[in-house]
Order: structure tokens, then C-alpha cells, then sequence
């Protein structure tokens, strides 16, 4: 295919019959957050292969096109503008799950939701991946936030993870080479995750039952489960609950435009009423506002934020 002198490293790339990927232009990230905010980013691009991928990062490198890849929104707050940069999404051929019986352990790629997993666990009659029970979100994102409660998470449960980037080519980390600490792990940001492992033990199927159905009933009492948002919106402060800390600053139930402090769970702030990602960001400063004010605490958020100055 003939390209524009013109055109760009990155440009000649996509438009390539070979690229095996979508491409779509001045995409709107309201179609790919769960707060169902975002205005448009400059491509959106979703890979089906490593080969796309690795093709794909090279050629925004080249370019000095800022880039990101993200999993199904769920920890993201896009700014209105949206983002003048390219967003990733780790297309079909990193949607995989396989169970290796011998080795007792999930490989599954990065791109895959982590919800599927944790069903596949289950209907094997598999244990150690019951507390992501409701949890969204693909299993990229859940290594990257070290997805769990302060009692387990899922790297505990990771035996390896393979990664990429530009600089370094591919690497693979056992689980226990890796620093997992709450909602962070180590591994640098400029790698992608790619794919893991993922240790389970075979128990009994009404185990893994109860204990699903306790915490998905527990979640849903507890949490705006229906509710456009991105989950905890702040991170828990060593021995204190974020969210108790909200609802005793009298923050609860506290609006922005079309954001507001949940009435069910204080750390949650849910899109109400066709809220733009500032409403949901002033009111971010104004709960860290009135907790230091009352508590002389800083919150620190949870959510990633794009596009943003």
C-alpha cells in the first residue's frame, strides 16, 4: 500500500493491510470506562497479536506519541478533553485461559477478564481465586493493582508474569521476585503485562460456593453494585477505612454536578446523573479537602487518571 510522504511512522503503520489490529480515530473513552466518562482520544487501538503490540509501542516511540494501555476502564477517570495520545487495548490473542492439571496452575493472558477466570476457577472446583468474586477488570490491570482486600490478593496467588517494553524486549518474573504491596506491585510501569500463571488447589466445590456467595452478597449490600464508578476511589490509610473517614467528615451523600459521594459506601463516587470527569475530579479534592481538614489525613486515590494536566 502507497503512503503519503507525509504520513508518520505510526500512521504508516496502522493503515497497513498487515496490522493485525482495530483502529478507531478520535475515539470516545466514555465507551471504554466504567464511570461511562471520557472525551476522545487521538487513536484507539486494539491489539490481537504480541507482534501488533510490540510493532505498535515502537512506532509511538518513533514518533514521541504519548501511549498507555488499559484494560476495561474500571479504574479510570478520563478528562473531558480526552487524552492526545494513543490508548491500548490488549485485543483476542491475549484473551486466553489454559489449566496445565499436572502443574496445578491458570496461564492466561493479560487481556482476559479477570471475572472469566475466577468462573473457570470455579467450575473446576479450584481454590484461590475466591475473593475476586465481583471484582472487574481484566488480569493485567488486577496484577497491576495487586487486586484483593488487605486479608488476600492476587499476588499471593502468581507464580509468573511475563512482560514487555520497548526498551527491554520480553521478561519473566516468578511471583515471589516480585514486590506485591497494597494496590501496587513492582513491576516497572513502562513494561506490559502480557501474560501470568496462576497457582489454584483443588478443594471442594461447596467451599468455593459458600465463600463466593458470601462475598458477592456481602459486596453488593455494601457497595453501589449497579452504579457507574471505578470501585474504591482512595486508597485505605494505614489503619483506617477511607471510607469511614469520608462519611465522618460528613461527605456522604455530598454532590458535583452529576458526581456523588455513595450513601451505601462513602469511597465510592458514582457518575448519578451524566457527570463529566471534572465534576468527579473537584469532588476528589474536595473529600481529600474536608478529611484533612477533619482528620488531618491525606487520602491518596486509588483511580489512574488520563489525560489530565
Amino acid at each position: 500500500m502507497m503512503v503519503a510522504r507525509h504520513t508518520t511512522a505510526l500512521e504508516a503503520l496502522l493503515v497497513e493491510d498487515a496490522f493485525e489490529g482495530e483502529v478507531f480515530c478520535n475515539e470516545p473513552m466514555a465507551r471504554h470506562t466504567a464511570y461511562r466518562i471520557g472525551g476522545p482520544v487521538r487513536l484507539f487501538v486494539q491489539v490481537s497479536t504480541f507482534a501488533a503490540l510490540s510493532q505498535l509501542v515502537k512506532r509511538c516511540n518513533e514518533d514521541a506519541v504519548p501511549w498507555v494501555v488499559v484494560g476495561k476502564g474500571t479504574n479510570l477517570l478520563v478528562s473531558d478533553e480526552g487524552f492526545e495520545g494513543v490508548v491500548i487495548v490488549l485485543g483476542h490473542g491475549f484473551r486466553t485461559c489454559r489449566f496445565e492439571e499436572e502443574r496445578s496452575c491458570f496461564v492466561v493472558g493479560a487481556g482476559i477478564a479477570l471475572a472469566a477466570v475466577v468462573q473457570e476457577a470455579f467450575k473446576r472446583a479450584l481454590a484461590g481465586l475466591e475473593f475476586a468474586v465481583g471484582t472487574p477488570g481484566t488480569v493485567g490491570g488486577a496484577i497491576r493493582m495487586n487486586a484483593g482486600s488487605d486479608r488476600e490478593w492476587i499476588g499471593s496467588q502468581i507464580r509468573t508474569v511475563t512482560t514487555f517494553s520497548a526498551s527491554s524486549g520480553l521478561k519473566r518474573y516468578q511471583g515471589s521476585d516480585i514486590t506485591w504491596s497494597y494496590r501496587a506491585c513492582s513491576i516497572p510501569h513502562d513494561e506490559v503485562v502480557l501474560e501470568c500463571e496462576i497457582a489454584v488447589e483443588k478443594v471442594s466445590a461447596d467451599y468455593i460456593r459458600g465463600k463466593m456467595e458470601g462475598l458477592l452478597e456481602q459486596r453488593k449490600k455494601s457497595q453501589p453494585y449497579g452504579d457507574p464508578s471505578c470501585g474504591s476511589v482512595f486508597k485505605n490509610p494505614a489503619g483506617s477505612s477511607a471510607g469511614a473517614l469520608i462519611e465522618g467528615a460528613g461527605m456522604k451523600g455530598q454532590r458535583i454536578g452529576g458526581a456523588v459521594v455513595s450513601s451505601l459506601h462513602a469511597n465510592f463516587i458514582v457518575n448519578d446523573e451524566g457527570a463529566h470527569a471534572v465534576d468527579v475530579k473537584n469532588l476528589i479534592v474536595l473529600v481529600q479537602a474536608k478529611v484533612k481538614e477533619a482528620y488531618g489525613i491525606e487520602l491518596q486515590p486509588e483511580l489512574t487518571f488520563l489525560g489530565f494536566a
